[in-house]
This record gives C-alpha cells, sequence and structure tokens, in this order.
C-alpha cells in the first residue's frame, strides 16, 4: 500500500472512531480552507509578484544582510 492510501486509510478509521466534536470541526474547518483559493489577489498584486520573480530570475534584488547594513548606517546618521 502506498503512502497516500495508508495516511487516508489511518484518517478514515480515526474520523469513524471519533466523538471529540471540537476535532471533527477542526477537521471540516481545515478541509473547507483546503478547498478555496487562500488569497485572492488583484491583477496588480499579481503583476507585482511577477515582475518580483523576473527580478530575482535576472540577480536584480539585495541580500537582506546588505539592507540591514545600509539601514544601520542611514540610522547612525539621524
Amino acid at each position: 500500500m502506498d503512502m497516500t492510501a495508508q495516511i487516508k486509510k489511518n484518517l478514515i478509521s480515526r474520523i469513524k472512531d471519533s466523538k471529540d466534536l471540537n476535532f471533527l470541526k477542526a477537521l471540516q474547518t481545515i478541509f473547507d480552507s483546503s478547498e478555496q483559493a487562500l488569497y485572492q489577489l488583484t491583477s496588480e498584486q499579481q503583476t507585482a509578484i511577477e515582475k518580483g520573480r523576473n527580478d530575482i530570475k535576472e540577480g536584480d534584488f539585495h541580500k537582506n544582510e546588505e539592507v540591514i547594513s545600509e539601514m544601520r548606517e542611514w540610522l547612525k546618521k539621524k
């Protein structure tokens, strides 16, 4: 039996045997949320994400450490 089938069989058995209403409601919430898109993005947001991904592919970004260092230097001048 493959891993997916084994997990499904185990979950089905545990759900059938459960008398815990809170547990079952939590599972229902998980199933409901997994069937829906987690985020509804606007076209502008999707475009911005795609631009960011392209920038990364092209190496057009700054490492976090560099940005923090620049910020610390800037703050020292204030």
